[in-house]
């Protein structure tokens, strides 16, 4: 029987489907997006947030979720050596890290865009006094909710290349939280004029900035950060589509 794409994807679909870990991390990411941005919006009485920026405040924590969920799809059959019967099922290889991505990150895409614009209509509701609200048709509203699902939904794509190119889920999971969490952390320990140079291209710096409703002094543009970030991506994408045609499973 002939292998088609669509059949690698809908083979890709029912695996990440069937597995009630898949639903237990959406889930997750979503309560945390959510949770966290009408806590903010209900507490925070500063002046230098806007509600957009308020109901987003857990996307960090929503990213690390959404590339956990990536990272165990990539990995996960090589755990179990599944791996083998699925790359003899399609021996191109390549379809099956395609197919893996196309899922993962459809997946994100939906649910935290979905996330993110609750977020905004739950937050709103409850924003504290003294920060000014927003609505949707104000300038870079909209593309800021619809930027937070497409940033979560690359990091779904940045978890499956990590778990596939590490091939285990733990390792892909501590590489994707040193990128997301840890390094600008340690950039901000470099000198002045360095950081302020290399800050604005770290990953998460980058792919965050399409979330802002003002960009900060800087940083990068909505979507040229979005654009750097997804640059990051189709490196590690290409890197291990060619460790999945050079080696073996």
């Amino acid at each position: 029987m002939k292998i088609t794409p669509a059949g690698v994807v809908a083979a890709e679909w029912t695996k990440f489907s069937s597995l009630r870990s898949t639903w237990i991390t959406i889930g997750i990411s979503v309560v945390l997006l959510i949770a966290f941005g009408v806590i903010a919006s209900a507490s925070f009485s500063g002046d230098n947030l806007s509600a957009v920026d308020l109901a987003l405040s857990g996307s960090i924590l929503a990213a690390l979720a959404v590339g956990v969920l990536g990272a165990l799809l990539g990995a996960g059959e090589y755990t179990t050596g599944m791996i083998r019967a699925t790359l003899a099922a399609v021996p191109r290889r390549l379809p099956v890290l395609w197919s893996k991505s196309l899922v993962a990150g459809a997946a994100a895409l939906v649910t935290m865009t979905a996330g993110a614009f609750a977020a905004f209509a739950l937050g709103s509701a409850v924003l504290n006094d003294a920060v000014g609200g927003v609505g949707l048709g104000d300038d870079g509203v909209l593309r800021a909710l619809l930027g937070a699902g497409l940033y979560l939904g690359l990091v779904a794509v940045l978890g499956v290349a990590l778990g596939m190119l590490v091939r285990s889920g733990a390792g892909a999971i501590a590489i994707l939280a040193g990128l997301l969490l840890i390094v600008p952390g340690l950039a901000a320990l470099l000198p002045d004029p360095v950081a302020e140079t290399i800050t604005p291209y770290l990953p998460s710096n980058a792919g965050s900035a399409v979330m802002a409703l003002t960009p900060a002094d800087g940083a990068l543009g909505p979507w040229t950060g979005l654009a750097v970030f997804a640059g990051y991506v189709v490196v590690v994408l290409a890197a291990t589509a060619h460790r999945l045609k050079k080696t073996d499973a």
